[in-house]
C-alpha cells in the first residue's frame, strides 16, 4: 500500500500581520511547516509534496532541507485547487493524505488511525466535536450515521450550523479516483473558491465507501490563523510536554513554565525549576538538578550534576557530579569532565577541562585544554585570539593559576605549576616550578597588528 502525503502551504495568512509568511512562524522552537513535516515522515510516504504559493522563497530552503518534493500554486483558488497542483506527484500511488502546513500539532497515532480505518479505496476524514464550531465546515450525516458531504459555514443552513462535529480538513483519499475526480470540482460558493471538502460530494456519488476518526483533543485540529491562536497552540504544547515529563519522573517546580524547543530526554529524579528553556537535542541523566532560568542547548548533561540559575550552556557535554553557575556560559564546544566545576560569572568556549579541576569566578577560558584537578583563579583570561587567528592554550594536571592571570596562547603551562596573581604567560611555565611576571608599560612604534591566515 503506497502513500502520497501532500501538505498544503501556499496561504497567505494576512491575520498573522507579518512579513512573515504564515507557516514559518514558529511553534516551541520550529516552524508550523516544519512540525508537520516531520509528523508526516513518520509515517513513511512513498512521497511528499509541499504546495506552495504566497512567501515561497522563504519555505523553500526548508523543504529542500527536508527532501520534500515541492509544487506551486500561482493562485490560491482553494484547498481543491491546491491539491490539483500535486496531481502528477501522487497520481500513480495507491493512497493521498491531505495535511496543511499552519496545523503543527496532529500526533502521528492520531494519522495513523486515521490510515487505519478503512481500505485504500476508500475515503478517510478526521473530524472533532467542538463546543463552538463556528467558522469550520460540518460534517453533515444521513439518519444512518453515513457521511454524505461537507458543508462550510458560509454556505450552510441553520440545521446544518447546529451540527458541532466538524472537518479538520486533514483526510485520506484514492489516488486514482483523487486523479480523476478532482478536475470535476466547481467554485459555485459563497466564497469561489475549489473546496477538496467537496470531493466528500463526488465520493458518495461515485459509492466510495466513507470511514471518520473523531479527534478528542481539538488542538491536534487545530489551525494557526493569527498570534493568539498560535500562542494558544504554544501553551497546549508546553502543557503537553510538561505532563510528559512528570509522567515519565521529572519534578518540575510549575509545569507552566517550562519551555521545550527541541527533544529533551531525562533520566529518573531529574529537578527542573521555574524559567528553564531547553532548545535542540538535550540529555539529562539520572538525579539532575536545573536551577531557575537557564537555557541549555544542544547539551548532554551527565548523572549528579547541578545547574544553578541564571547559566547558559550551548552545544557542550557536561560529565557526572559536575557543579555550574550560577550565571555561568558555556559555548560552543565546551566538554567537562566529572566533579568539574564552573562558577559565577565564567564563560568558556571550545575547552576541554579535566576531572575535578575548578575555575570558580569571573573568567572566560576559550580553546584550552586542562588537565584534572587545575584551579584557576578569579578574573583568568585565556588570551586566545591575537585580532586575526586563534590560538590555544594547554593547562597540565594539578595546575594552580592565580587570580588575574593572563595565558597568551598559544601557550602551556606544564603539571604541577603555579602562576602567580597578575601574570601575563607568554612563554611555557615549567611543572613543579612558580612562575610570575612584572611588566613595566611601554609603547611600541610601528607595530603592525597580524593578518588573517589563508
Amino acid at each position: 500500500m503506497s502513500l502520497s502525503i501532500v501538505i498544503l502551504a501556499a496561504g497567505k495568512g494576512t491575520r498573522m500581520k507579518s512579513a512573515i509568511t504564515k507557516v514559518m512562524h514558529k511553534l516551541a522552537g520550529r516552524s508550523l511547516l516544519e512540525h508537520v513535516i516531520e509528523t508526516a515522515k513518520g509515517l513513511q510516504p512513498t512521497n511528499l509534496t509541499g504546495v506552495l504559493g504566497n512567501g515561497a522563497d522563504q519555505v523553500r530552503p526548508l523543504l529542500e532541507s527536508k527532501s520534500v518534493i515541492e509544487v506551486m500554486q500561482y493562485e490560491q483558488l482553494g484547498t481543491g485547487h491546491a491539491v490539483m497542483q500535486a496531481t502528477q506527484q501522487f497520481a500513480t500511488t495507491s493512497q493521498v493524505l491531505v495535511l496543511y502546513g499552519d496545523v503543527p500539532l496532529t500526533q502521528l497515532s492520531t494519522l495513523q488511525q486515521l490510515l487505519a480505518c478503512g481500505g485504500e479505496d476508500s475515503l478517510r476524514i478526521l473530524t472533532t466535536k467542538l463546543d463552538d464550531p463556528t467558522g469550520y465546515g460540518r460534517i453533515v450525516r444521513n439518519s444512518a450515521g453515513e457521511v454524505i458531504c461537507i458543508t462550510e459555514q458560509k454556505d450552510a443552513d441553520q440545521q446544518t450550523l447546529a451540527i458541532d462535529e466538524v472537518n479538520s480538513g486533514i483526510m485520506v483519499l484514492p489516488a486514482k479516483w483523487l486523479a480523476e475526480s478532482v478536475e470535476k470540482l466547481t467554485n459555485n460558493n459563497a466564497q469561489g473558491e475549489y473546496y477538496l471538502t467537496d470531493m466528500v460530494a463526488l465520493a458518495v456519488a461515485d459509492g466510495i465507501v466513507i470511514n471518520t476518526v473523531c479527534c478528542e483533543d481539538n488542538a491536534e485540529v487545530a489551525g494557526v490563523n493569527n498570534r493568539i491562536q498560535l500562542a494558544d497552540l504554544e501553551s497546549h504544547y508546553q502543557s503537553l510536554k510538561a505532563e510528559e515529563l512528570m509522567i515519565s519522573g521529572v519534578t518540575l517546580a510549575d509545569p507552566s513554565r517550562i519551555d521545550i524547543r527541541g527533544k529533551l530526554t531525562t533520566g529518573t529524579d531529574v529537578t527542573i525549576d521555574i524559567n528553564v528553556i531547553f532548545e535542540g537535542n538535550v540529555s539529562l541523566a539520572n538525579n539532575v538538578e536545573i536551577g531557575a532560568n537557564c537555557i541549555i542547548k544542544d547539551t548532554i548533561i551527565g548523572e549528579g550534576t547541578v545547574i544553578l540559575p541564571n547559566s547558559v550552556i550551548d552545544s557542550s557535554t557536561i560529565g557526572a557530579n559536575v557543579n555550574i553557575g550560577p550565571f555561568a556560559r558555556l559555548r560552543l564546544g565546551t566538554v567537562l569532565a566529572d566533579k568539574a566545576k564552573i562558577g559565577n560569572f565564567v564563560e568558556t568556549k571550545n575547552v576541554n577541562i579535566g576531572k575535578g579541576s575548578k575555575v570558580n569566578h569571573l573568567s572566560y577560558i576559550g580553546d584550552t585544554d586542562m588537565g584534572a584537578d587545575v584551579n584557576i583563579g578569579a578574573g583568568t583570561i585565556t588570551c586566545n585570539y591575537d585580532g586575526a587567528n586563534k590560538h590555544r592554550t594547554v593547562i597540565g594536571d594539578r595546575a594552580f593559576i592565580g587570580s588575574d592571570t593572563q595565558l597568551v596562547a598559544p601557550v602551556t603551562v606544564e603539571e604541577g605549576a603555579t602562576i602567580g596573581a597578575g601574570t601575563t604567560l607568554r612563554k611555557t611555565a615549567s611543572a613543579d616550578a612558580l612562575t610570575l611576571t612584572k611588566s613595566v608599560q611601554k609603547t611600541v612604534t610601528g607595530w603592525q597588528r597580524p593578518v588573517k591566515k589563508k
